[in-house]
């Protein structure tokens, strides 16, 4: 499906690329679950990838609580700017190190729900007007969901699949 244009089809493709995400991973043998990634890889395993979803899911939640106050957020986050995004996935990698994928699993699906509330709310108007927020900038609200959902969890299934092609070799 190409990038969504319309609130149906940014709800659609967002549900259908995480179901499809969830569900390659939940028929994958356990101890695959566990494999480390090859080395060249930031997100060591499937936990990290996880975990980075999740964490850029509160970054858009903490953008739009702020940007919806009328304030306007820190983005990606403080103490980061656009150029400095791998730095800021080093620090996100880092933080959920040690956690178990079983609880970034339960915490992604909750980030998840939220952000499908927040895009079930909005008009199409408002989701895909550029400029309609004065905190997104040139860009739209819809483009900002985008990128967190859909788009995110298409790049995580896809380096899933890279990853594990690449240890069975």
């Amino acid at each position: 499906m190409p990038r969504p244009g319309t609130k149906k089809e940014l709800l659609e493709l967002s549900k259908a690329n995480y179901k499809s995400l969830l569900n390659f991973i939940r028929y994958m043998p356990r101890e695959e679950l566990e494999n480390e990634f090859p080395p060249e890889y930031l997100n060591r395993n499937i936990r990290d990838v996880l975990a980075h979803l999740h964490h850029w899911h509160l970054m858009m939640l903490e953008w739009y609580k702020v940007g919806m106050s009328g304030k306007v957020p820190d983005m990606p986050s403080k103490g980061y700017s656009w150029k400095t995004v791998p730095e800021l996935n080093r620090k996100i990698q880092h933080t959920y190190s040690n956690v178990d994928l079983r609880v970034i699993q339960d915490c992604l699906e909750e980030s998840f729900e939220n952000l499908q509330e927040i895009m079930a709310t909005h008009t199409e108007e408002e989701l895909f007007e550029k400029k309609y927020y004065p905190w997104t900038g040139s860009t739209s609200l819809g483009s900002y969901l985008i990128s967190a959902t859909s788009s995110h969890y298409d790049w995580a299934l896809k380096l899933i699949k890279k990853c594990r092609r690449q240890l069975v070799k």
